[in-house]
């Protein structure tokens, strides 16, 4: 056969075979896959990564490495994993303010959804109304109604301009009709400490951040804004019960850059069940204040593009704007 013969023969051989799918896709994961936290080591987020990845290695036979790529709040990472290229073995572990912060920054280096491939939800904890211990109401309703007595009256804190605590109260607020005092922290940490000081009257946080102060009886929990109470706060009614149709929760999930291999959802998704289902995974996650959640690539799309919409409608009404 001639040169040109052979040539025309393998190129017929490699259009069938490409043509085939899901059969190169099949090889994956062909190497370390590198699992990117947009955060420094030892927050949630580097926790939840760290107690999924031997899992996940386990079910698909390759190494999975945690990889801290922390800076510009989550940006830096989330913009790695976005241009990590389509082979499938660099995926990210997003959290709430991927959904968060289109609505605030319209020039982001990467585009939410179009830069992305959902793979699977991991976890997900509620947003709880924490209280002074010397503010009055015992619960969220009787909150909402001395906050309407009260226009302006009672201080509601947050972690910073724009984060989840605060479109949480401002959800609250369009929700209502009430006015709250925002009083914005650099982080979560300095606001409950304030609030367990009696500086501000309420706080939405998740659980992980005020259960040391809750057990010390120096903050209260008003309600919770979960389909159902917690397991580690069973006294606590959600806000649903208290007659308030808030649901809101700090959640995890993990993307891939767009165009990876069909694989990669395919096999990831069920991987990602597998490992939260571990007692080891969920006795950790209790302690964290998380539920775990997994999820088909659709289920996980279409929950990130509800957010994407919630948050942006959160900001466009109540006028959020972040300044310097």
């Amino acid at each position: 056969m001639s040169g040109t013969g052979r040539r025309t023969l393998l190129g017929a051989t490699a259009a069938v075979f490409a043509s085939r799918p899901g059969l190169a896709q099949d090889t994956w994961p062909s190497r370390t896959i590198r699992l990117v936290v947009p955060y420094a080591a030892g927050g949630s987020s580097d926790i939840v990564a760290r107690l999924i990845a031997p899992r996940l290695q386990a079910s698909l036979g390759q190494s999975v490495v945690v990889e801290n790529r922390a800076g510009a709040g989550a940006l830096l990472g989330t913009e790695a994993v976005a241009r990590a290229g389509t082979d499938g073995h660099t995926i990210l572990l997003a959290d709430t303010p991927h959904a968060i912060l289109p609505a605030l920054n319209d020039r982001l280096p990467y585009h939410p959804t179009r830069d992305f491939t959902p793979i699977s939800l991991v976890a997900a904890t509620p947003q709880i109304l924490f209280a002074a211990a010397g503010f009055a109401p015992a619960d969220a309703a009787a909150a909402i109604a001395a906050a309407r007595a009260r226009p302006d009256g009672i201080a509601i804190a947050s972690a910073g301009q724009g984060t989840s605590s605060h479109l949480t109260a401002e959800r609250l607020q369009l929700l209502t009709g009430i006015k709250l005092t925002h009083v914005p922290y650099r982080g979560a940490a300095p606001a409950m400490n304030d609030l367990a000081a009696g500086q501000v009257q309420l706080f939405f946080a998740t659980i992980a951040s005020g259960l040391p102060l809750l057990r010390e009886g120096r903050i209260k929990a008003l309600g919770v804004l979960s389909e159902a109470r917690l397991e580690a706060l069973p006294q606590v009614a959600t806000f649903r019960e208290q007659g308030i149709d808030l649901v809101v929760e700090s959640w995890f999930a993990l993307l891939g850059p767009a165009g990876i291999p069909e694989a990669v959802a395919r096999r990831t998704a069920p991987a990602v069940a597998e490992a939260v289902a571990a007692p080891e995974v969920r006795e950790r996650f209790a302690t964290l204040g998380l539920t775990p959640r997994s999820s088909t690539p659709a289920e996980a799309e279409a929950f990130i593009r509800a957010e994407l919409d919630r948050y942006a409608e959160v900001v466009r009404a109540a006028d959020i704007r972040l300044t310097n």
